[in-house]
């Protein structure tokens, strides 16, 4: 895809004089490469905005026209303000033809519901959302398209398998790297309720909890216990001193 900007040559050298530049609504730029000396540009940031928004804008081949002359450029490099996050510089490389240019180029994916791994609840994990190639300055690619239809779940989509422009390369060249993948849904299990705790006093009309190291019924039957032994005892006190007035009486008989 090729896109046609005007630019215009500066003769700022200071700070100031670029803030000025950028206070009119232009972005100052450089143009550099091949055998012709750099030159300082501007281009008008409203032109510019046009096909910046592009993912792809820094693999796109422009046509810079400077002052009625025209050039095959790409975008190299960009700067930003470190506040407002707008456009304040841009780099800009002669492409010569017949050269190879090497570039990140934005992968995309096609054919998403003709995907048996996708329709049966498996996810796209894309592994590299670009790849560095080497293309010729002819022939670069907008994108690389990634066709997802009959893969199933577990599909691990390798870049040998990618159809990529002709004479365009992968720069990492020692493995076949992998891409994306059609991965199995992950399953998330909730956490199981915890039981209620039983209150440590008992409620009329419910039954006490039993305590550690013992049962209920079994300390209820020894408190039982307990209490016919005290009123054992007590009967045996309560008759001893009955005993003690008789036998006195029968001593003042004698």
């Amino acid at each position: 895809m090729i896109n046609n900007l005007k630019a215009t040559k500066r003769e700022t050298k200071t700070a100031g004089e670029l803030s000025a530049l950028r206070t009119k609504g232009l972005i100052p730029a450089i143009l550099y490469g091949g055998s012709n000396p750099s030159l300082k540009l501007s281009i008008e940031e409203k032109l510019l905005n046009k096909v910046f928004n592009s993912e792809s804008f820094l693999s796109t081949i422009i046509e810079l026209n400077i002052d009625g002359k025209t050039e095959k450029v790409i975008p190299r490099d960009i700067s930003y303000h470190v506040l407002s996050d707008k456009l304040i510089h841009i780099d800009f490389m002669r492409v010569a033809k017949g050269s190879k240019i090497i570039l990140q180029i934005p992968v995309t994916f096609k054919n998403n519901k003709d995907c048996p791994g996708l329709k049966s609840g498996g996810v796209l994990n894309i592994v590299r959302r670009k790849v560095e190639l080497s293309c010729p300055a002819e022939n670069i690619p907008e994108n690389i398209e990634v066709d997802l239809a009959n893969l199933e779940i577990g599909a691990s989509i390798k870049i040998s398998s990618v159809k990529l422009p002709e004479n365009a390369n992968p720069t990492i060249t020692d493995r076949d790297f992998v891409v994306a993948t059609i991965a199995a849904p992950t399953i998330v299990k909730e956490p199981e309720k915890p039981a209620e705790e039983t209150p440590a006093e008992g409620v009329e009309g419910e039954a006490a909890p039993a305590t550690e190291g013992g049962d209920t019924a079994a300390q209820a039957k020894e408190g039982d216990a307990a209490k016919k032994d005290e009123k054992v005892k007590d009967a045996a006190t309560d008759k001893k001193p009955a005993g003690k007035p008789a036998g006195e009486k029968k001593q003042e008989k004698k």
